[in-house]
């Protein structure tokens, strides 16, 4: 998948999840480091977003994990930022952070290097609700801006699953 497909994918799944929010009467925070701020981003370019969208935090440096979303440092230092522990801790802190229903968080590795072990392309998508939390894992394929726009669109993709399935209205 291009870069601009997944841009044209991603605008297309926002649209739904932004109607999906909207109907349930969810709202929706994300915390982003991977795709530094490409979710709320797409999600805001979408008509109606200010009925569902509660805000965002760019966590690109682990000390923004700690400090602002609550990624417990004790995990950063042990099994590093490219984790499925530390995506779910990113969302919980963003529905915290935010007073939002659901939390969605991106981290992973776009290259051009490996990081913290992981291979390019590794990415981990958490989801944070009322109902509990689950990570995501991911593995992309392509240049930077290609894996992070596959990364967006995947965690909208996501979104709008976890949408259709919660079961109420707040």
């Amino acid at each position: 998948m291009t870069s601009g497909d997944a841009a044209i994918a991603a605008a297309e799944t926002s649209t739904a999840v932004v109607a999906a929010a909207i109907a349930k009467n969810l709202t929706v925070a994300t915390a982003e480091s991977l795709t530094a701020g490409m979710v709320a981003a797409t999600l805001a370019n979408t008509p109606g977003a200010s009925g569902m969208l509660q805000g965002g935090v760019v966590a690109y440096q682990n000390s923004v994990k700690a400090g602002v979303l609550g990624v417990p440092e004790g995990l950063l230092a042990s099994v590093g930022s490219v984790d499925p522990g530390v995506a779910e801790a990113m969302a919980e802190g963003a529905r915290r952070a935010c007073a939002a229903n659901v939390g969605i968080s991106t981290t992973g590795v776009a290259g051009p290097e490996p990081h913290d072990g992981k291979a390019v392309g590794t990415v981990f998508i958490g989801i944070a609700t009322d109902s509990g939390t689950e990570a995501f894992e991911y593995s992309f394929s392509g240049d930077r801006q290609s894996i992070r726009g596959q990364a967006c669109e995947a965690a909208l993709a996501r979104l709008l699953a976890v949408l259709a399935d919660v079961g109420y209205r707040a």
